[in-house]
């Protein structure tokens, strides 16, 4: 990950923030880099992007921003805020799943409880956009995309284990098997089983 942005006319709660968002690559498939912040939403702010890709093909992208409003102005409950967005595009089987909502959010939920990332006040939304070609483009595939869009807010300034929730998140969107589970066909193809 590249270095991080200039902080250092933030108040120390929120460097701290953003300093503990550096992290150690947590997979390979994954790139990790320091985007502008929207610069009205908060008095301080912080985003990162990260990409998934297998292959040569991008198949999960998001967005995690830190929100920072030391005097509690804002309407969430208190200073810290994190927004995150994935998006992936999905398989044909999956896309027509009725369950897709329920699956896709549950993909945050466990990933914030099981990396103990503390929080309160978590909502979100979770969309399935289609996309279908028509005359000249009738021979395009049709696509489906699946969006999801959260925040929360963090209990402590440490963000370490919702940076990790978000990146499982991202992985879990673009269908990679969990880190200490081993990939079943990379291992055949090795192997020639």
């Amino acid at each position: 990950m590249p270095p991080l942005g200039r902080v250092d006319d933030a108040p120390p709660a929120f460097r701290q923030a953003v300093e503990s968002l550096r992290l150690p690559a947590v997979r390979p498939e994954v790139v990790v880099e320091e985007i502008p912040a929207p610069q009205r939403l908060a008095p301080h702010a912080f985003a990162m992007s990260a990409s998934v890709r297998v292959g040569e093909d991008d198949v999960a992208l998001g967005r995690l921003i830190v929100l920072y409003d030391p005097d509690d102005t804002r309407d969430w409950p208190g200073p810290f805020r994190i927004v995150a967005y994935a998006s992936a595009d999905l398989e044909a089987e999956l896309a027509s799943d009725p369950l897709l909502g329920q699956v896709a959010w549950s993909w945050l939920v466990e990933a914030l409880s099981t990396l103990g990332a503390e929080h309160h006040t978590l909502s979100g939304t979770v969309t399935r956009a289609t996309t279908e070609g028509f005359a000249a483009k009738a021979e395009e595939e049709t696509t489906t995309e699946l969006e999801l869009r959260a925040s929360w807010s963090p209990t402590s300034n440490d963000l370490s284990a919702h940076m990790r929730a978000w990146l499982a998140l991202l992985s879990s969107a673009a269908g990679l098997p969990p880190v200490d589970v081993a990939d079943i066909t990379q291992h055949r193809q090795r192997t020639g089983d």
